[in-house]
């Protein structure tokens, strides 16, 4: 199966390299800058719990070099959405598809504007990674997950063999039949770890152990449950419960993207996450306060620090 990596981030890099070193994928990695340079010269090295090194991997900054493919892996922050749609139109021939593994669940209706809705898949990545240096990717604690699948719930040949090639590098992979469902679960909790992390600027670990802001980590997903229950999304009312199970099952470091990118000066993917909680939560008529809070806490830091 030939599979371009549009974003060699963390999630990008993390599963990219994974299905590589499966030996059931071709794949190609679409990075820029000190990043790509790194991976042409010294290959993609993961460290963490299951350390890898890929001496040689295929990388590029130009889609066109690549020429089309089976399956396109989106996961390029969001703000870069539409760019990265523009660079995907010379990755896609007649029978590819493309599935986003972007944060939230304002990703998918881009993707099937510009591509129609037969060509894109639904999927949802489970990692706490980021790029520690050019060429280095560093996973912090032993959640990896991918879950993935057709929209309207049919076990596609090409959802099929993505998931042989997942599986064939050690990826804990998932066909699910109700891929909708299972991105609102995702936002559920990552609403949550994203909008507390980046805030109170501190891991999962201390959020969690403290009676206040294990409190506030769960009404922030509890605000998500009702958007998501509003939109007709099938979640049960009690899910904030359940998300904060998973909270208590993660790695003490574990923290967000988000939280890296406000340490690290970068733009940050809030207008995507508590902002879309709000905003759909304003459509719906659902309060959405907490959200809002965040979203409000975190507007100076947006774009950014200044150059």
């Amino acid at each position: 199966m030939r599979i371009a990596v549009m974003g060699t981030g963390g999630l990008g890099g993390y599963f990219g390299a994974r299905l590589a070193l499966g030996g059931r994928a071709d794949v190609h990695f679409v990075a820029r800058g000190a990043h790509l340079a790194a991976l042409r010269a010294e290959g993609l090295r993961i460290e963490g719990p299951e350390p890898q090194h890929l001496p040689r991997v295929q990388a590029t900054d130009d889609p066109a070099a690549i020429g089309p493919v089976d399956l396109v892996m989106l996961c390029v922050k969001l703000w870069d959405t539409e760019s990265a749609i523009r660079q995907i139109r010379p990755l896609m021939g007649p029978d590819s598809a493309v599935v986003s593994f972007q944060n939230g669940v304002l990703k998918d209706p881009p993707l099937r504007a510009a591509f129609g809705d037969g060509r894109v898949m639904g999927g949802v990545g489970y990692i706490a990674a980021t790029i520690d240096r050019p060429g280095v990717i560093r996973q912090t604690g032993p959640m990896q997950r991918l879950v993935f699948g057709e929209f309207d719930g049919a076990r596609s040949p090409r959802a099929q063999a993505f998931l042989d090639a997942c599986l064939a590098g050690g990826i804990k992979a998932e066909l699910s039949t109700s891929i909708l469902r299972e991105i609102w679960q995702k936002f559920v909790f990552l609403a949550g770890l994203s909008g507390t992390t980046t805030t109170i600027r501190r891991t999962i670990g201390p959020i969690r152990e403290h009676p206040q802001t294990r409190a506030f980590l769960r009404d922030v997903m509890a605000e998500v449950v009702a958007v998501g229950r509003a939109q007709g999304v099938d979640l049960p009312a009690d899910y904030a419960d359940v998300r904060l199970a998973l909270a208590d099952d993660v790695s003490p470091a574990m923290t967000s993207s988000m939280h890296h990118d406000l340490e690290r000066g970068n733009r940050l993917e809030v207008r995507w996450l508590a902002g879309a909680v709000v905003e759909l939560g304003r459509v719906a008529g659902v309060p959405t306060p907490l959200n809002r809070a965040i979203a409000d806490i975190l507007a100076l830091h947006a774009d950014g620090r200044p150059a």
